[in-house]
């Protein structure tokens, strides 16, 4: 869908998504006014889908422990993550860039199993 968005719909331009519905996205990431969408967007490329992806997460303890009930996630196994909030938090958002597909997207490899600069087989995780 990311790519048929950035090839087609987009006639083959990079384009920004974004307030995704909050049903298919993460817990941490924080509800926006509507109560339907998250504060969250993807900068989608041609022929790789999600280049860059970013979202505000949810600083209101009370709110994402409510969030996680919702989601079906047991709030003891993440602990540690609501004692960040344990005494507050600030508003704070995250984003990432995928390395891989950016090496993809400008030198226009196909797949991205030839954009990883170290070998990859089976049986060559040492975990």
């Amino acid at each position: 869908h990311e790519r048929w968005l950035a090839e087609v719909h987009a006639k083959g331009r990079c384009v920004f998504v974004y307030d995704y519905p909050r049903t298919i996205k993460s817990f941490y990431m924080r509800d926006n006014e509507d109560g339907k969408t998250v504060a969250a967007f993807d900068l989608l490329a041609p022929g790789v889908g999600e280049l860059v992806g970013g979202s505000q997460r949810e600083e209101r303890k009370e709110a994402l422990e409510a969030k996680m009930v919702e989601f079906g996630l047991d709030p003891a196994d993440y602990w540690w993550y609501l004692d960040l909030r344990k005494y507050g938090s600030v508003p704070h958002a995250g984003y990432g860039l995928g390395f891989d597909r950016l090496v993809c997207y400008v030198s226009a490899i196909d797949n991205i199993r030839d954009s990883i600069p170290f070998p990859r087989y089976p049986g060559s995780a040492d975990f």
